[in-house]
């Protein structure tokens, strides 16, 4: 059960980026959300509220402690992606490399969840850290034009993960996940799940209707909500338990993987078939992250192994989109294992899949993957702070190029 409050005089229609940072997509504007009348928050009467400091990027003093990251997160369309730390957020552009802005707090300050919708002013704030800055069983949905919460999401217990739509916003606990309208913040849905306590959830992000994904009630198990169709689909997905899962944009296709890390699993969503599987490694590995291309032709896979896969995709959904993509492109072959011509004789392991492309990191770290703007690039990003931009060759493969490289965590990374 979950209680909410609103504060009065938001103003969720303009964008905080400039428009040289936006493309038309990224202007379209959220629906204005509806407030029932509530006072302003007393910062001291409610000790859990710190008022922010409203500096701007560049006048953070040289003198202030490194920051520790706490969270990282793209937003829908892979051109942003956003810093929770122990004093605050940050925004930065991907494609160019830049800090966009940063909000750092007075006291406190922890933030352990940051949710983006896609480059407007308003996000979604969750306290974490040893000193969150708001209670880790609350939503905050932040105003940047305003720089302070104009709702609030309050709940029993914490909030593992947030997701947002222009129309949807989805809060995932340990074992419930609750979906609201965004324009007047109701209770639309209410889902109960195994334990999660990674906030698993996927959820689409095209012009369609909403399709969410989220771990089922059993182990390896997924359940796919069609709230256009009203149909529900559970897929056994693995034996294990599910580490980690992505959606493509338009909710057609999902890849999954298990608390083994060895198979990455491609599935179509509507009637929960399986496409493609393909192989990461041989040995266990837990996977941090999984993400489509926007054209879903290419599988993106990060492990604490420390290496970056690229899959190419041999499927299709029934997308237009899809079809399109796969008839323009480059044909692709993914490499087999050498003796793939015993198939059969020998274990699956020698005739599955491998990826078409690798990038090597620092084994054990932490790293997030998503599929750049430019063509056949990708961005990763470490919970250490670093950045990076790498290109594959989806013809020939082989080991990535980097093209860019920062830390963002840094004074001088700043602009």
């Amino acid at each position: 059960m979950a209680t909410l409050s609103a504060y009065p005089n938001t103003n969720p229609n303009t964008n905080f980026l400039s428009p040289t940072d936006q493309s038309n997509h990224d202007r379209e504007s959220i629906p204005p959300m509806q407030h029932h009348p509530s006072s302003e928050p007393d910062s001291d009467a409610n000790p859990n509220f710190h008022s922010p400091l409203l500096n701007p990027p560049d006048s953070v003093p040289p003198a202030v402690a490194p920051s520790s990251l706490l969270h990282l997160s793209f937003n829908q369309d892979h051109g942003c992606f956003a810093a929770g730390t122990d004093h605050g957020f940050r925004i930065y552009n991907c494609d160019p490399f830049r800090e966009i802005f940063r909000r750092d707090f007075d006291r406190g300050g922890g933030i352990g969840v940051v949710e983006m919708l896609f480059r407007c002013n308003i996000l979604a704030l969750v306290g974490g850290g040893p000193d969150p800055q708001y209670p880790p069983n609350k939503v905050m949905i932040w105003d940047d034009h305003q720089s302070r919460c104009i709702s609030e999401l309050s709940f029993r217990s914490e909030v593992r993960s947030v997701r947002l739509r222009r129309d949807r916003i989805i809060v995932v606990l340990e074992q419930k996940i609750f979906v609201y309208n965004f324009v007047d913040l109701k209770l639309l849905h209410q889902i109960e799940t195994i334990a999660n306590p990674k906030g698993l959830c996927a959820v689409s992000q095209g012009a369609g209707s909403l399709v969410l994904v989220c771990p089922g009630l059993q182990k390896g198990q997924v359940r796919v909500e069609h709230y256009a169709s009203k149909r529900t689909k559970f897929i056994m997905a693995h034996d294990s338990r599910i580490a980690c899962f992505a959606l493509s944009q338009d909710g057609q296709l999902l890849a999954t993987a298990s608390t083994k890390g060895t198979l990455v699993r491609i599935y179509n969503t509507i009637d929960g078939s399986l496409l493609q599987e393909v192989r990461r490694g041989a040995d266990r590995a837990e996977i941090y992250s999984l993400a489509f291309s926007s054209n879903a032709q290419w599988l993106a896979v990060s492990s604490d192994k420390g290496t970056v896969h690229v899959f190419s995709l041999k499927i299709n959904a029934g997308s237009p989109s899809t079809t399109q993509s796969r008839s323009t492109s480059e044909p692709v072959v993914s490499p087999h294992s050498s003796l793939s011509f015993i198939k059969g004789v020998l274990p699956k392991y020698f005739s599955s899949e491998w990826s078409v492309a690798q990038f090597r990191l620092v084994e054990g770290s932490q790293y997030l993957v998503a599929f750049g703007h430019q063509k056949n690039t990708v961005v990763i990003l470490g919970i250490d702070g670093s950045f990076y931009r790498c290109q594959f060759d989806p013809v020939n493969g082989g080991e990535m190029t980097q093209l860019e490289y920062h830390n963002f965590l840094k004074p001088e990374a700043a602009f």
